[in-house]
């Protein structure tokens, strides 16, 4: 599944395409909070939470080779005419951004015939990270009380304020470790290839661009990142 890397180049991408204001956002350092969130408590990017909770909970997914996250639901629980804070946002995001990724890798790996395994797993999350590293990123979130308050109220489960900062940080060490083994031109993949994360980052984009947006319009956004995509 895309790492926090990705996840924060589409932030980025996000934020120089359009302003914060037209996608509904108020507060850049709780939205891009929130596209961490879904991964604090699962035990892989935080690596000592003060808990865990099972991935299908956090990811509206059964853990499954590579699950494909029901963003849509969680989108018609917490998102759909509420008044939906910075954190929810950013979540939502990170579950379509979740979606799009795992569904499309699932895909071309049928389509070579490769068998799902564990040794498939370990050659698709290589050339996630190597993917992550081919992209320049450069965003962490300020913790503030602000946002330590909105992920206290975070409506699918709390946030424990120590929590919070341990993913700041565990965030800032993503962003300078990319940085500093930040991976010039077109890479050598084990599994997957230079195309396939061409097409996917770019459609990722726009779904991210066009959810915001929909919902920022007043408009309803949830048939994106469905489980029937």
């Amino acid at each position: 599944m895309p790492s926090w890397n990705i996840h924060t180049a589409h932030v980025e991408r996000l934020l120089g395409e359009e302003s914060p204001e037209s996608l509904g956002i108020c507060h850049v350092d709780d939205f891009l909070f929130g596209n961490l969130v879904p991964d604090v408590y699962v035990g892989y990017m935080v690596t000592n939470p003060t808990r865990k909770i099972a991935y299908r909970d956090t990811h509206f997914s059964d853990p499954t080779f590579i699950p494909a996250p029901d963003a849509s639901r969680f989108y018609n629980l917490y998102v759909r005419d509420k008044d939906a804070n910075d954190v929810v946002l950013g979540a939502w995001t990170h579950l379509l951004c979740d979606h799009y990724y795992n569904l499309r890798t699932t895909g071309y790996i049928a389509s070579i015939g490769v068998e799902p395994g564990e040794q498939t797993r370990i050659r698709k999350q290589a050339d996630f990270d190597l993917f992550g590293r081919t992209l320049s990123i450069s965003l962490v979130p300020r913790v503030t009380q602000r946002l330590v308050n909105l992920c206290a109220d975070f409506p699918q489960y709390v946030v424990d304020e120590p929590d919070v900062y341990a993913a700041a940080q565990a965030q800032e060490a993503i962003v300078r470790k990319n940085q500093a083994q930040h991976v010039d031109g077109e890479p050598t993949y084990s599994l997957l290839n230079a195309a396939f994360f061409q097409s996917t980052y770019h459609e990722v984009c726009a779904v991210l661009r066009e959810a915001l947006l929909l919902h920022a319009a007043g408009a309803y956004a949830g048939d994106l990142g469905s489980i029937d995509s």
